[in-house]
């Protein structure tokens, strides 16, 4: 971890598929970078099983928040069904790291929006939101 990543917002994506989960982080991270020195908030994917076949896994989940939190919150983004309910029940059960949040936003752009607020510094719920705001977009 760099200086300039210790208190950024995390953020984990949460799939299906480990190759979705990862090429969407790439994604992300590659639209967030401002400059060669710039800041990109810690992002982890946390996609498929552990024998790599499709599916969710919690201890997947467990592991990528743990690695991107930096005390500032981790925002969570899911694809469907039961990524979903298992980051919820993550969430009940206490199970992750204080101030995480599973984010409503569509997955690909609420993970853009989500990476870029949060490599701008700005606090979880204004990462949160701009992920949420991702709804919106309109491509016609």
């Amino acid at each position: 971890m760099t200086g300039a990543e210790s208190g950024l917002v995390g953020i984990v994506l949460v799939s299906h598929s480990a190759l979705v989960a990862e090429a969407v982080a790439e994604l992300a991270r590659g639209l967030a970078v401002g400059g060669p020195d710039a800041p990109v908030a810690p992002v982890a994917a946390a996609g498929g099983t552990a024998d790599g076949g499709l599916g969710t896994s919690a201890e997947r989940i467990l592991t990528a928040a743990r690695e991107v939190d930096r005390g500032a919150g981790v925002a969570l983004l899911a694809d469907l069904g039961s990524s979903v309910l298992t980051v919820k029940a993550l969430l009940a059960d206490d199970e992750l790291p204080p101030g995480s949040r599973l984010v409503d936003a569509p997955f690909l752009e609420g993970a853009v929006a989500a990476v870029v607020a949060a490599s701008a510094g700005v606090p979880l719920p204004a990462v949160e939101s701009a992920a949420a705001d991702a709804y919106a977009y309109r491509k016609a």
